[in-house]
């Protein structure tokens, strides 16, 4: 009977990714149209399935930025800020209608390692991120696209 019951516990602490819905969600956002309708549906993902919305943006690394004397640092830093803001604004419009428990988050690096990091720190279940609105991207393969390949995680692409 003991041998049955260590069996059994040896199942329960299994856990197989995606088979109980996204606990956490990492929603990558950088300001343009894509990221923040990818936002607007990661929330309503996470609300839906009472998740953690992880909202992360990727903070360039632009180390030729100083060589020019542009202050690189001080732009990004508001640009984190500046989503900081419309989120909290967001989520403030939404109090009361919608709940959804949010974090935000800055990683530096390129948007595909970054986005990457967070969702291991991060211990994501799921991923979103805006379609590339750069055409380049068709040629070389967008972040959104990479992520998919990377394999790790379920990733939804918003328009």
């Amino acid at each position: 009977m003991a041998e049955q019951h260590e069996q059994h516990e040896q199942h329960a602490h299994r856990f197989e990714r995606g088979t109980d819905g996204p606990k956490v969600i990492v929603v990558g956002v950088d300001g343009s149209d894509s990221s923040l309708r990818a936002a607007a549906y990661a929330s309503g993902l996470a609300r839906r399935q009472n998740a953690l919305l992880a909202v992360v943006y990727i903070q360039p690394v632009l180390a030729a930025g100083a060589a020019f004397g542009a202050p690189v640092a001080e732009v990004t830093d508001e640009i984190a800020e500046d989503l900081i803001a419309q989120i909290r604004a967001a989520a403030e419009r939404l109090k009361g209608i919608y709940e959804v428990r949010w974090e935000f988050h800055t990683f530096r690096g390129d948007p595909y390692n970054g986005l990457v990091r967070a969702a291991e720190e991060l211990k994501a279940d799921a991923v979103v991120v805006g379609a590339s609105e750069q055409a380049g991207h068709r040629i070389i393969g967008s972040v959104a696209i990479r992520l998919v390949k990377a394999g790790r995680w379920p990733v939804t692409v918003v328009p």
